[in-house]
């Protein structure tokens, strides 16, 4: 019986120093040890990340970073599908090893993950039915569709108190409520949002009003106090500003003659 005691004290150990092992930080040797970088991302948030008709592959501006950074690293990229709630859980239960996924960097998150510096810059506007919105007071005491574990969940309830916040799985199942009628708006972030109805058949009935309810930094996602990594990615996102890289995929996606044409306002530089 002692040496069962002894046997269950030394899986239980090894399960400790393991669990400590990855929280101290090492995802960079262990990444560079099995060859692959492990990467969540969105598969259905055009430009972002979303799969492509015809090479049935996940692709996008988010996982065009990773796979600069799986390069540097010298290893092969694997990516994940996560959804706005599943992505930090993921993360944490080591079933990813960096979050790509139009995650917004804020305190309170910051308590549980660390992030890289930003490498998009953005803001939280609505889609809304054609001249139907002109200010936030037209969405008072409406039905707003969001993606639930999202901060633009938190930021719209605050902006407007009185509405009901409908929570989807993700922001395009949002969209269809919207075309549906069963909410008067859907709210996330600028880019997003113009990714949806870059994308939409009938884009011509809905439009972005110039409405602005916060200011979204987006942030690469990884373990706490995984402090080799996190200075491995953020040396990679500068020396992509730096030679032109970061620039170059943003034009990809987002350049004049995308689905999803914005200006970029933004350089990546070390921020918190």
């Amino acid at each position: 019986m002692k040496k069962l005691w002894t046997l269950f004290a030394a899986v239980a150990l090894v399960g400790i120093m393991a669990h400590a092992a990855l929280a101290a930080g090492d995802t960079l040797a262990e990444v560079k040890k099995k060859g692959v970088l492990v990467a969540g991302v969105k598969d259905s948030l055009p430009p972002f990340g979303y799969v492509d008709e015809k090479t049935r592959e996940i692709v996008g501006y988010d996982i065009d970073f990773c796979k600069y950074i799986a390069k540097k690293l010298g290893v092969k990229l694997e990516v994940k599908p996560v959804t706005s709630a599943s992505r930090m859980p993921q993360l944490m239960e080591g079933n990813i090893d960096i979050i790509a996924a139009t995650m917004t960097k804020n305190p309170e998150r910051a308590k549980q993950i660390d992030f890289s510096y930003t490498y998009f810059l953005t803001g939280q506007k609505f889609i809304t039915k054609k001249g139907a919105v002109k200010s936030l007071k037209d969405l008072e005491g409406k039905k707003i569709g969001t993606a639930k574990g999202s901060t633009s969940e938190q930021n719209v309830a605050k902006a407007i108190p009185t509405a009901t916040i409908l929570s989807f799985d993700d922001y395009p199942q949002a969209f269809l409520a919207l075309q549906q009628g069963k909410v008067a708006a859907v709210t996330t972030d600028e880019s997003i949002l113009a990714g949806i109805l870059g994308k939409a058949p009938n884009k011509n009935k809905f439009e972005i009003p110039n409405l602005q309810i916060s200011e979204e930094p987006y942030g690469l996602g990884m373990r706490k106090d995984d402090k080799n990594f996190v200075a491995f990615v953020n040396k990679t996102l500068l020396e992509m500003e730096k030679n032109g890289e970061a620039k170059k995929i943003f034009e990809k996606w987002f350049g004049p003659k995308t689905a999803t044409p914005l200006k970029r306002t933004f350089k990546i530089a070390a921020d918190k």
